[in-house]
């Protein structure tokens, strides 16, 4: 059809006001499916159907049960809805499913739509006239104030063209849901098309989905491949937020797929049992204890849970344990079978007995953390509420561990990453793919830690010019990512506060401090290990000889060794790394003329005797400088 722009009307109003009849008068599809609503005259199920509004501008409808019983198949299609069509019939006015349909469509976040005051040729105009003062009054402070109420009649096609109108200028106010978003596609409808397999349908809410996509299947977790498309009936190669779409799917039996999962990008989205909400509790609603159960309606799914309070008393300071009719609390709602939510999805709870509506709201975090402290909660779900993702950015990665995975935004929010980056300005990257965040305050509290942790060592070991790399990572930051405790070092280095001595840390005022004894003790080991070259004695015999006690002793060994003047071939023997460096120049000079050489060889090569020539070749083996050969070695 060309369409450019779609939008999804859904039907509300009391069983028998002339919904579906409605429909068919508009568009000339019965939107009854089944056999038993045709032949009974009641809607049981969801029915769809599509009308061309204005030039560019095509409507689904989801026309949806009246009767009390079917409210929970009424609210499987309204989720998606932008424009309700709500039905009052002229000749019985305003009842009980009038009201409950009108509550959800609010507490849907339902923001336009036009009333029909039906079965008007069944009445008096002037009792019509009444009908339409008490819609007016019903509406009021609501978001269908000030709308259109059309009397029609789908009998006598009376005021259709009117009503169309109304739609028109409605839909045409509806902003449409945004493609940059990661694709989500709660299921209504799935069935077997002969030929064809399994086939789905819902609205699609959030991002686009194309022919040959590969798409989850939640809450399965399993990966499906896109094999046909329809757009509000047509054959299509992309279909957008905002529009009906029938996906026919390969990889997955129908009998595996029901009403309530949902399709999504693979790989991002984790559906969970525990969604942090913002909730309010109807006026008419009694009042609402903590953990009371109830039945959760989000997309097109119903899944019972129990509902608990999140709050504090100001006065008290003690756990709020009832929301009064009317009232607005952040709450957790604990759900027995996982859920796909994202931020700002709007939800409906209804009580068990007897089955009503009363609340819905707003998910906030559909994956809170389990243990925070209260002040910490409170902060993170306001800034939930906001739905500013600058200050859920700068929440997140204020109260994270370490840094902040662009994933986990992902999850919770459905955000596209180039959106993460551009609300991120006041955090910094430390990772570009995939990208990580740290927030200014955790990098400082990083680094204080890593500046107070080298400060203990150094005070510990003055003798040591620095702390290992690695014992850092497994010390202070056992439990950090790699990648982060790189970035806390580097920035300290670039800020001129830690230096790196090869895999030593040590901040960048720290020397180490000998007294005069030790500063004799240290140059007598250099001067002795230097002029024996490759005779060294034993440590075991030299280090008594020094003018400190032994633990100073080896302290001073330990830092020598750590610097690399001196170098460890053997528990008991060290040697000057210059002697080193000779005999590695001596191996290279013999590898050009013959890489192989015997013990004997080496001895000669090196002149040692074997007491050091084996324990050398041992070391050169481990090192991969040599490697054995029978009794001979062969230089690499």
């Amino acid at each position: 059809m060309g369409a450019s722009k779609h939008v999804i009307v859904g039907t509300a109003g009391h069983i028998d006001h002339g919904k579906t009849a409605l429909v068919e008068a508009l568009t000339g599809v019965n939107a009854d499916r089944w056999e038993e609503e045709r032949r009974r005259g009641i809607t049981i199920d969801l029915g769809f159907a599509d009308l061309d509004l204005d030039d560019g501008l095509r409507a689904g409808f989801i026309d949806v049960p009246g009767h009390e019983r079917f409210v929970r198949n009424m609210l499987a299609g309204a989720s998606g809805i932008d424009v309700v069509l709500f039905v009052i019939a002229a000749d019985e006015s305003i009842m009980p499913q009038t009201r409950e349909h009108f509550d959800i469509c609010r507490l849907l976040g339902v923001r336009r739509g036009v009333v029909a005051l039906t079965k008007a040729d069944l009445v008096e105009p002037d009792l019509v006239e009444l009908v339409r003062l008490e819609a007016q009054e019903f509406v009021e402070g609501s978001f269908l104030e000030g709308a259109p109420i059309v009397a029609v009649s789908a009998k006598t096609g009376a005021g259709l063209e009117e009503l169309r109108a109304a739609l028109a200028d409605a839909a045409r106010e509806v902003t449409a849901k945004s493609a940059r978003s990661r694709f989500r596609l709660p299921v209504d409808r799935s069935f077997v098309i002969k030929g064809f397999g399994s086939v789905v349908t819902g609205t699609l809410v959030a991002g686009a989905v194309s022919l040959e996509d590969e798409v989850e299947v939640h809450p399965l977790g399993r990966r499906v491949r896109v094999r046909g498309l329809q757009r509000h009936g047509e054959k299509v190669a992309r279909a957008d937020a905002g529009s009906r779409t029938a996906v026919n799917l390969a990889g997955i039996d129908a009998s595996e797929l029901a009403r309530g999962m949902t399709l999504s990008e693979p790989g991002v989205f984790e559906p969970s049992t525990d969604l942090d909400c913002e909730l309010d509790l109807l006026p008419s609603a009694p009042a609402l204890k903590h953990g009371s159960p109830v039945h959760f309606h989000i997309g097109a799914a119903e899944i019972e849970g129990k509902a608990l309070l999140l709050e504090r008393s100001e006065e008290t300071g003690q756990r709020i344990r009832s929301l009064a009719p009317g009232g607005r609390a952040f709450a957790r709602v604990r759900l027995k079978e996982p859920a796909l939510a994202v931020s700002g999805d709007r939800f409906v709870i209804r009580r068990f007995s007897p089955v009503t509506t009363i609340g819905g709201g707003r998910v906030l975090d559909p994956h809170p953390p389990h243990r925070e402290a209260y002040a910490v909660r409170m902060a993170r779900l306001r800034a939930f509420a906001s739905g500013d993702l600058a200050k859920i950015l700068d929440n997140l990665a204020l109260t994270v561990r370490d840094r902040l995975e662009a994933t986990d935004v992902v999850r919770r929010t459905g955000a596209l990453e180039a959106d993460i980056r551009a609300a991120a300005g006041g955090l910094l990257v430390v990772r570009e793919a995939p990208l990580a965040l740290v927030h200014r305050e955790r990098l400082a509290v990083a680094q204080k830690k890593l500046l107070d942790d080298l400060a203990a060592f150094h005070k510990a070991n003055p003798l040591l010019a620095g702390k290992p790399r690695g014992a850092v990572h497994s010390g202070p930051f056992a439990t950090a990512p790699e990648g982060f405790v790189e970035y806390v070092i580097a920035s300290l280095v670039k800020a001129k506060k830690v230096a790196e001595d090869g895999e030593l840390l040590r901040l960048a005022t720290h020397s180490i401090q000998m007294d005069a004894e030790e500063e004799k003790a240290r140059n007598a080991m250099v001067n002795a290990f230097a002029e024996a070259g490759l005779e060294v004695p034993t440590l075991k015999a030299f280090l008594p000889t020094l003018p400190v006690d032994a633990k100073r002793a080896q302290r001073l060994l330990g830092a020598l060794l750590r610097e690399g003047l001196l170098v460890r071939i053997s528990v008991d023997l060290v040697f000057h790394r210059d002697a080193l460096q000779g005999l590695l120049a001596k191996l290279a000079e013999r590898k050009a003329q013959d890489p192989r050489l015997t013990v004997p060889e080496f001895k000669e090569l090196s002149g040692v005797s074997r007491k050091y020539a084996i324990p050398l070749l041992e070391y050169l083996d481990r090192a991969r400088i040599t490697r054995r050969d029978g009794d001979a070695r062969v230089i690499n």
